[in-house]
């Protein structure tokens, strides 16, 4: 295996290249990061639209220095993109893989996995390095990709290519700097040579270094743990919060008092948990520990709670309207964010998909505004979605707050005026000012 001068040399040798396979909110920043250590990144991607994006600036906008990075580098020919994984992997040395492991119902769907690890096999030579980012069950790695890698290829793993298992640990809206800042990159391998291969290269572009782990399952596992750990702890503020609803406790207040305690750390209670990670991670062990006859009753527990909020905070909506005497046949809702969280674009997950449907089956007629989204094909026909927020609250008898978007921190009477009178407003995620609303009706979750 090579010096660590010699791995340097892979970045920036003109011989050298990158490939990174999906150049999506995972992928995209990634090959940012190299191309920003000086690397030559082929950029591979079955989304056609995504590539031209990229080639014309457009992509990432909501990533910082992405669409910047990716013009300079296609203008100094650093950067160039494809949807030719075969003809990628031939021209490569090191291999990225970047698609999502997501779930299709209960099922884990690791289709792009298989293809993008195909595609790289057949253009696979001897002394290449293959990384492997996306989050999955331990056990996938060694079970699913390098099987794929060693029968296409006819190579055998680290006798003849490394494999290394380097998850992904980003945030959007800060992907890049999570990545070259943030945290420390996790590295395992298939053997010491890919560990150690692994170690080296990441410590170029992650300034904190790298926790380098002994298995790849281990490694797996540990980054399934995080969002378990996230997926639980919210769970337990939405618990705690609905227990304040009824007993007339400030949720908010008594967290903010108990985090000062250092051992505290109470998660925000709110609509729901989406993206294709907190949710998502549980059901990776959930679905493993059920092949084995295990249940893992916490884990259940939470995400069934969860998955629970958006039904119970349009109930907690639904009685605000019926106390001021508004039935909800006919009745207009403004739900305000699509977003599966605050200031993204991405509405994969989104609560607000449940909180829609909800409110439709109590046979009211929703409008939903967001920022950032202004086309979705998963919204029902009967739903309009508009960045307008004068005309999704015009005479809608509820205002209903589902992603925490920044545009949504300073509403106040004025902004919501052409809602009718008396203003209903539900505040799912605790970001309204209560001295904005003092003419009006609002109602915030974790409060009575």
């Amino acid at each position: 295996m090579s010096s660590g001068n010699d791995i340097q040399h892979l970045v920036t040798s003109h011989a050298k290249i990158f490939s990174v396979y999906g150049m999506g909110n995972v992928g995209g920043p990634i090959a940012a990061a190299w191309l920003r250590a000086g690397a030559k990144v082929v950029g591979v991607d079955i989304s056609k639209k995504l590539i031209s994006e990229i080639q014309t600036g457009t992509s990432h906008k909501k990533e910082p220095h992405l669409s910047d990075t990716f013009t300079a580098a296609l203008k100094a020919g650093n950067l160039s993109v494809t949807s030719d994984g075969v003809e990628a992997s031939k021209m490569s040395d090191i291999k990225i893989v970047a698609v999502p492991v997501d779930l299709n119902g209960h099922k884990i769907r690791l289709e792009a996995l298989k293809a993008a690890t195909k595609a790289i096999a057949q253009g696979l030579k001897k002394g290449d390095i293959v990384i492997i980012c996306p989050s999955m069950p331990p056990g996938t790695c060694e079970k699913v990709a390098l099987p794929i890698l060693e029968k296409y290829s006819k190579l055998k793993g680290e006798r003849d290519f490394s494999l290394i298992y380097n998850p992904e640990r980003i945030y959007e809206g800060r992907a890049l700097q999570d990545i070259e800042e943030n945290y420390p990159a996790v590295v395992s391998g298939l053997g010491e040579g890919s560990r150690r291969m692994g170690e080296e290269l990441l410590k170029i572009i992650s300034k904190k270094g790298v926790l380098s782990m002994s298995s790849i399952a281990n490694a797996e596992a540990e980054k399934i743990f995080e969002g378990v750990y996230r997926d639980v702890n919210i769970a337990l503020a939405n618990e705690l919060a609905d227990f304040c609803e009824k007993v007339g406790v400030n949720y908010w207040e008594a967290r903010k008092a108990s985090n000062s305690q250092p051992f505290c750390h109470l998660h925000y209670p709110g609509t729901g948990v989406g993206g294709l990670c907190i949710p998502v991670y549980p059901k990776f062990v959930i679905e493993s520990a059920n092949k084995m006859g295990k249940h893992l009753r916490i884990t259940e527990f939470a995400r069934k709670l969860n998955d629970s909020m958006p039904i119970k905070c349009v109930n907690d909506s639904l009685k605000l309207m019926s106390k001021h005497k508004i039935r909800p046949k006919g009745a207009k809702v403004a739900v305000l964010g699509l977003g599966f969280r605050g200031e993204v674009e991405d509405s994969r997950l989104s609560p607000t998909y449940t909180v829609v449907r909800e409110f439709i089956k109590r046979g009211c007629k929703v409008a939903v505004h967001d920022p950032y989204i202004h086309e979705d094909d998963l919204l029902p026909s009967s739903v309009s979605l508009s960045r307008d927020l004068d005309s999704v609250v015009e005479n809608a008898s509820l205002v209903f707050i589902s992603s925490d978007h920044k545009a949504y921190f300073d509403l106040d009477d004025r902004s919501l005026g052409k809602a009718k009178k008396p203003l209903l407003v539900f505040d799912g995620r605790n970001i309204l000012k209560k001295d904005n609303f003092k003419g009006s009706s609002l109602l915030t979750i974790g409060m009575r």
